[in-house]
């Protein structure tokens, strides 16, 4: 189906003005489809003109418009042609009916149907970001076409409830209305029905829910306190900075089944994916981790559903600003006060790889069609975007841009907006214009290098500056205000902070000082660049690293995981410098972070496979002798075993631990730790078919269903990879859940020699396998299942073949891409 472009939405924008949506669904009406009508009211500028609807239905049984039946089979790829319409006067407006049966959704594109493998209890939710509003009801789907919406919906059980983007009430009738009265754009709208388990309270005058499934509520309520008050409290916070009350009735928060995005927000509404409802213990982290979800969904009430942007070009700036208070807000109200290590040990990083491939674009997307602009809409969208968000409040002063964003939402409440609207609302707030600020810091793409280089002489620096490196392919220097840390010798420090702009800022300011061990470009993390310590401060790094405050170390680790990659590093120097971590680091956050780049990144791809047995062995070494001397209390057990359990080869240990014997002090065998000793006994060969589906069957919970795929595709047997790559390339009735996981365990780095077979393969069958699928579900798939750990000259050069192709998706070869660049950085370090 055709893709909308920005031409088509501005032209039909220009024509349409939508008075209201009347949308009635019927989900009592099979597992298959459900029944939806809509009727829109809208007026026309030029009669003369015409235009066209989208709607994806299953079967279009009748369509009118102002009385007049229209024939059903004009409908063509998605679009109904809309010719002579009445021209709005202010009296007189278009009615449009629309009557079809929509087919439910296996791939959370669309109105999701899930049946809870616990109970057999049916949810359904309707998850419609970015195009997919069509799959559900009939509608003009581009985000500047807001309108009021009220849905009637028809349940097919007495104890089913319904929610919405607007206040649900249950009607005599049986049924129930969602009323949202100001004007919405089309994908930000949900529908949520089922018999839902809820726990509600009201903060401050706003009413919050929270929801899930009825078999997991005991876990949920057990956590309900928290959440409740982690929203509470960024809830305060985020009025304290926006200015603007929560702007809409109610703030429900739904823990939706088998959900492809990690969260999706709508006004009053948003879905959470289950991979934060915790059934079971897990680390204090897992917990931040979902206190960043909240603050994400609850900044984007304000970001995206007060000010919706009037095109995807646009969509970034929601979703960066929401990334930014996301891991701001809990870090500074909240009692999780890691989010920002977090983010500079991991997310930047996954920005500056994002930022070097070959799909690299600027902040601010182009979004030519709404297509390119999902493709778009990535790790540059929301870490860099948010680095430079988090640079500009450094840059400008944290008022003035708390000003800005209260100047944009007082302008544009409940309507759409551009970037160049905000960028007017930062000039004003700023007191100068802030166009070139934003040219080079948005609209260019990549990353710079910053580098101190220090002239000593007799324990004194004689000169000092920083440099910044651009690459040849976008030539552009960013202004960048930041702090240098200087390490001297003892306990010495001091912070001095800089303004950088150009190939080279000298720092008068500087000399004279003592020499010091560790100079530390970007302390504190407040810019988006890569670093490149100099050979002093990098031979320091390993004994002054444990004293740097943790956002510090985190910021370090990612600059070492960018020299692997850059080959600067080798990947057996950073997994020394893991094991030493292991045995010293007391942040929570770094250590898992570091234990999963280490096996994900280093030892899984980067490290020489004849070097992989005996490095694996002394990590896994680092993390058992720590353990021994943890106690039952301290939170680094479970993280230290987790990342035991991913370097041990010993299935021996690991069948101790499944059997509950010899777990470390204070750790207990529950549902999610037994899924992964079984994974990786799966991985090494001592955990069969019958063993797997056993442990299923014995809790068939949806997250049982995912990691028992997973680990039937991890096997290293003939016929089990046979099957999982059967299902994956042939099953097209697979979820998306169960297909990621599937693909996610097929390759293993130990498992070279089997899966030798399948790397031309997947080169093949892809194009076939693309054809049934959609965008997002393809662009994760191949994520997955691309030959990650066949880092040779051999798969480059099929991958080289491949993208020669002129047949290839948008999504698949854009996302072939970038996974053949990362391997050719893995065979060129090699």
């Amino acid at each position: 189906m055709p893709s909308l472009t920005r031409t088509e939405a501005a032209d039909r924008s220009a024509l349409l003005t939508i008075v209201s949506y009347h949308v009635d669904l019927d989900l009592s009406t099979g597992p298959e489809v459900f029944r939806a009508t809509t009727t829109i009211v809208f007026d026309s500028g030029d009669q003369s003109r015409s235009t066209f609807l989208d709607v994806r239905p299953e079967t279009l049984h009748s369509i009118t418009l102002n009385g007049v039946e229209l024939d059903p089979a004009a409908l063509s790829d998605g679009r109904f042609p809309l010719t002579g319409l009445a021209q709005g006067d202010g009296t007189q407006h278009n009615e449009l009916v629309v009557v079809a049966d929509m087919a439910y959704s296996t791939t959370a594109q669309g109105l999701h149907r899930a049946v809870d493998p616990a109970d057999g209890k049916v949810y359904v939710y309707g998850s419609v970001f970015l195009d997919h509003a069509p799959r559900v009801f009939a509608c003009f789907d581009q985000p500047d076409l807001k309108a009021p919406m009220t849905f009637v919906v028809t349940v097919p059980e007495d104890d089913w409830q319904v929610l919405g983007t607007g206040v649900a009430t249950k009607r005599a009738d049986g049924r129930w209305e969602v009323v949202q009265e100001v004007g919405q754009a089309t994908y930000l709208t949900t529908i949520v029905a089922g018999p839902y388990a809820s726990f509600r309270t009201v903060h401050d005058g706003v009413p919050l829910g929270l929801h899930c499934r009825a078999s997991v509520a005991d876990a949920v309520g057990a956590d309900a306190d928290e959440i409740f008050r982690v929203t509470g409290q960024c809830l305060d916070e985020l009025h304290r900075l926006f200015g603007i009350r929560f702007p809409f009735p109610s703030f429900e928060q739904v823990f939706a089944p088998e959900f492809s995005f990690l969260s999706l927000d709508h006004p009053g509404c948003v879905l959470i994916k289950e991979l934060y409802l915790f059934t079971t213990p897990v680390p204090r982290s897992e917990h931040e981790t979902r206190a960043v979800v909240i603050a994400h969904g609850l900044s984007l009430q304000w970001l995206a559903g007060l000010v919706t942007n009037s095109w995807w070009n646009d969509v970034w700036l929601s979703q960066a600003f929401a990334d930014y208070m996301a891991h701001r807000v809990p870090s500074e109200v909240t009692e999780f006060t890691g989010p920002l290590t977090t983010f500079a040990a991991r997310r930047k990083g996954q920005a500056y790889v994002a930022d070097q491939r070959p799909s690299t674009h600027p902040v601010a997307i182009e979004g030519k069609d709404a297509l390119s602009a999902l493709l778009d809409l990535d790790r540059i969208s929301y870490f860099k975007g948010s680095s430079a968000l988090r640079q500009l409040a450094t840059h400008l002063g944290d008022d003035k841009l708390r000003a800005a964003l209260r100047i944009y939402f007082d302008r544009h409440a409940y309507g759409s907006a551009t970037y160049d609207d905000f960028n007017a609302a930062l000039s004003e707030a700023a007191g100068r214009d802030m166009t070139d600020w934003s040219r080079r810091w948005l609209m260019t793409p990549n990353v710079t290098t910053l580098g101190a280089d220090l002239t000593i002489a007799d324990g004194k620096i004689t000169a000092a500056a920083i440099t910044q490196d651009v690459p040849a392919s976008h030539p552009v220097y960013r202004p960048h205000t930041l702090d240098v840390g200087l390490y001297g010798p003892g306990d010495t420090h001091e912070t001095v902070r800089v303004d950088v702009d150009g190939p080279r800022t000298e720092l008068p300011a500087l000399v004279g000082r003592p020499a010091p061990d560790l100079v530390l470009v970007n302390e504190n993390d407040r810019t988006y660049a890569k670093i490149r310590y100099d050979a002093r401060s990098l031979a320091a790094l390993p004994e002054r690293l444990p004293e740097l405050e943790s956002i510090n170390r985190g910021m370090v680790w990612c600059t070492l995981l960018m020299g692997v990659q850059d080959g600067t590093v080798t990947p057996a120097e950073h997994l020394a410098l893991v094991c030493d971590m292991v045995a010293a680091e007391t942040e929570l956050s770094i250590v898992i972070e570091v234990l999963e780049q280490a096996r994900i990144d280093i030892a899984d791809r980067y490290l020489d496979p004849a070097l992989r047995p005996e490095l694996m062995v002394r990590v896994a070494d680092a993390c058992r002798d720590r353990l021994t001397r943890t106690t039952k209390d301290d939170e680094l057990g479970m993280p230290l075993l987790r990342g035991l359990i991913e370097f041990t080869a010993d299935t021996g240990e690991l069948r101790g631990w499944l059997n509950g014997t010899a777990l470390p002090a204070g750790i207990e065998l529950d549902v999610d730790l037994a899924w992964r000793i079984r994974y990786r006994l799966a991985v090494l060969g001592a955990f069969d078919e019958a063993a797997i589906e056993a442990a299923y069957q014995a809790d068939p919970t949806t997250q049982a269903e995912a990691f028992a795929a997973k680990c039937r595709a991890a096997r290293p047997d003939a016929d089990a990879k046979a099957a999982a790559w059967q299902a994956i390339t042939e099953d097209a009735t697979l979820s998306s859940y169960r297909l990621w996981a599937l693909a996610e365990g097929f390759w293993q780095p130990e498992q070279h020699a089997l899966t030798e077979p399948y790397v031309a393969r997947f080169f093949e069958e892809m194009p076939k396998v693309a054809g049934v699928h959609s965008d997002k579900v393809l662009d994760t798939l191949v994520l997955w299942l691309f030959p990650r750990y066949a880092a040779s000259p051999r798969t480059l050069e099929h991958a080289e073949k491949f993208l020669a192709r002129e047949d290839l998706p948008l999504a698949l070869r854009r996302r072939a891409a970038d996974q053949t660049d990362d391997l050719r950085r893995v065979v060129s370090t090699r």
